[in-house]
């Protein structure tokens, strides 16, 4: 569930960074990665952090009804280290690699989707290889 979580997100960002990296295409070719990276970051966040929610909401419920705020936490810690990692070396792959594709006078929508499916594929093997080593399914969950 997590990949697909993954990919639905970065589906949607990468929708909504190419629109504004059209839009800002008379902007400054180092201005131009800077806002869309931010663009991505947020729509894919939310993105993310609410489907996450969704599919996980009932593994950390007790039988009481309430949230087992234990688990949570240790979860929590888990996807916050592995995204972490990943989301450090995704920012830098996918900023320069704009900022490359831009000086070399590729249109800025284009940039910014070719840049991050290069990082994109960076970042899953990345993110994939965290959470194996944090053991963040390892209950089966």
């Amino acid at each position: 569930m997590l990949n697909k979580n993954i990919f639905i997100a970065i589906t949607a960002s990468i929708i909504i960074s190419a629109i504004v990296a059209h839009m800002l295409s008379e902007q400054a070719d180092y201005l131009i990665p800077t806002y869309t990276l931010l663009v991505d970051h947020t729509i894919y966040f939310s993105t993310f952090g609410s489907l996450y929610y969704l599919d996980n909401r009932k593994k950390y419920l007790l039988e009481s009804g309430q949230t087992d705020k234990s688990k949570l936490k240790h979860d929590l810690i888990k996807i916050i280290a592995s995204l972490g990692i990943s989301e450090v070396i995704y920012s830098i792959a996918r900023w320069f690699l704009q900022y490359y594709f831009l000086t070399i006078n590729y249109d800025a929508y284009l940039a910014s989707i070719v840049s991050q499916i290069i990082s994109v594929i960076i970042y899953l093997v990345v993110i994939n290889l965290s959470v194996k080593m944090t053991r963040l399914y390892k209950d089966g969950n």
